[in-house]
């Protein structure tokens, strides 16, 4: 039975005490990824009443205008997690290059600045008008340089080196996910204590669904294979439990989150005007892989495993088909028939 009372600090603290070497720096860090996402969301609530909605003039390091709240998700992040003194680079979706942490702020301990954090601090954003649920993602690495500011090398690690991952929901509630290794759990924000309590714990996706997640008015860019499994998927067939549903809201983090708990397969696959495909290794791809692994699925750019590629760049895109094992093990199917 879940304690209905259990913080997030209180849970990632009792998670922690299972790991003899553990210093309570990654428990710090992430209190302070939810106290920055408690403050995000407060103005993504008030967002329609104050001058924060609407386009900066500016455009971000993808070539996409930036957007006031986009701007402001981005400092509180960055600025919450290099005073916390536990990080030595932040990198975010919204700059060019990774920010390593000044002098000032770097301690002269061994255990301290030892996280690099990735982060998309407002994925969706192009839903914020709309009212249409927007989220944060985050993932953890361990440093591997020794001592002072963080590295490039610090940052370009492969997935399946983060130490922890989670994202936000901004929606009828705030809802915070994440995983440090030990199982996928969920935490609502109660807004009249201003606390993140456990709600779900141990979240396994089925493993099998029959919902998909994809923009169909890209069915003309895509490949033969591509085009042939979503065709599949659309079919009658009592015996496979066929056509699936569609369910797609454009917003990665809400169709991500309905699909964990539902089962389903979220899809953005290369195409011809994306050849490499779309959304951003660093930033989406590897922190939401890590949390549907550990929840029991699968996530692959269609050809190999996410948590497996050796990031080239800071901003580097992927294809990405994650979710239901067994889903993700038939899309695979189709596109390496192509083949």
């Amino acid at each position: 039975m879940i304690n209905k009372f259990q913080t997030f600090y209180r849970h990632i603290i009792d998670e922690e005490r299972k790991i003899p070497e553990a210093t309570g720096q990654l428990s710090d860090l992430l209190a302070d990824i939810a106290l920055a996402c408690k403050i995000i969301s407060l103005e993504v609530n008030r967002a329609g009443l104050i001058d924060i909605l609407g386009f900066t003039g500016d455009e971000n390091v993808q070539g996409e205008a930036v957007k006031k709240l986009d701007v402001y998700a981005n400092d509180i992040l960055t600025n919450t997690m290099k005073s916390g003194g536990h990080i030595c680079a932040v990198c975010s979706e919204e700059e060019e290059e990774f920010i390593p942490l000044e002098d000032k702020y770097i301690l002269n301990n061994s255990i301290s600045n030892k996280y690099i954090c990735h982060f998309d601090p407002l994925d969706g954003s192009s839903n914020i008008e709309a009212n249409i649920s927007i989220g944060t993602i985050f993932s953890i690495y361990k440093r591997v340089s020794q001592g002072g500011p963080g590295t490039l090398g610090d940052c370009l690690q492969k997935g399946i080196e983060q130490v922890a991952a989670g994202y936000v929901v901004y929606g009828s509630s705030t809802f915070l996910v994440y995983s440090a290794g030990q199982g996928v759990h969920g935490f609502t924000l109660d807004p009249t204590v201003g606390e993140f309590l456990l709600s779900h714990e141990n979240i396994q996706i089925p493993k099998k669904s029959k919902t998909y997640s994809i923009n169909e008015g890209n069915y003309c860019k895509w490949s033969k294979g591509m085009q042939n499994f979503i065709d599949y998927l659309k079919e009658e067939d009592k015996d496979t439990n066929r056509p699936y549903s569609s369910r797609y809201v454009g917003s990665l983090v809400a169709d991500f989150h309905r699909n964990l708990l539902y089962g389903g397969i979220f899809i953005y696959p290369s195409d011809k005007k994306n050849k490499n495909g779309k959304l951003r290794l660093m930033y989406e791809a590897n922190p939401l892989a890590y949390i549907i692994e550990q929840a029991g699925g699968r996530a692959s750019t269609g050809k190999e495993r996410i948590l497996e590629i050796e990031p080239q760049t800071l901003h580097q895109r992927v294809p990405l088909f994650i979710g239901s094992e067994e889903d993700v093990m038939l899309a695979e199917k189709f596109l390496a028939a192509e083949e």
